[in-house]
C-alpha cells in the first residue's frame, strides 16, 4: 500500500468518525454509487474480478443500510426503503447470476435520488442525531416519528 493510499484511508476514517449520522448515510450512498460506477467500468473491459469486488462492496453497503432501518418508528417510508433495499440486493445478484448488466444502471438510478434526499436533509439540518434512523422522504423531510 502506497503512502498516498494510506493517507487517503486515514482521511476517510477521520471524516467518518467526525460525521453526523446523516452525513454517514450520505457517505454510504456515495460509496455505493462509486462502486456501482467501478463495477460498470470493470464489466465494460471484462475485468470480472474487479467487477465482483465492486459489487461485493455495494452489497455490503446495502446490507448496512437495510439492517439499520427502524421499521417501527420509520413508518411507511422505512417500509418502502426495506422493500427497495431488498429489490436492489436481488438485482445485484442478477448481475452475476443472470449476467444482467442493465441491473448496475438500474440500481444506480434508484440510489441517486435516495442519496440526494439524505444529502439535502443533512445539509438543511432537518433531523437530529436521535432521529437518524428514520429516513427522509423524497422531498428531504424526515418521516414522522411517534
Amino acid at each position: 500500500m502506497s503512502s498516498m493510499t494510506r493517507g487517503i484511508d486515514a482521511y476517510r476514517r477521520t471524516e467518518a468518525q467526525s460525521a453526523s449520522p446523516m452525513q454517514l448515510v450520505v457517505m454510504l450512498y456515495d460509496g455505493a454509487l462509486r462502486f456501482l460506477s467501478e463495477a460498470k467500468a470493470a464489466q465494460a473491459v471484462g475485468d470480472l474480478p474487479r467487477r465482483a469486488h465492486a459489487l461485493h462492496r455495494v452489497a455490503a453497503i446495502l446490507a448496512e443500510c437495510h439492517s439499520t432501518l427502524d421499521l417501527e418508528r420509520g413508518g411507511p417510508v422505512a417500509a418502502e426503503l426495506d422493500r427497495l433495499y431488498s429489490y436492489m440486493s436481488t438485482r445485484l445478484i442478477d448481475v452475476t447470476v443472470k449476467r444482467d448488466a442493465t441491473a448496475i444502471d438500474e440500481i444506480h438510478t434508484l440510489m441517486t435520488p435516495l442519496r440526494n434526499a439524505w444529502s439535502e436533509a443533512a445539509t438543511q439540518g432537518v433531523i437530529t442525531a436521535s432521529a437518524a434512523a428514520t429516513p427522509p422522504t423524497a422531498a428531504g423531510h424526515v418521516a414522522a416519528r411517534p
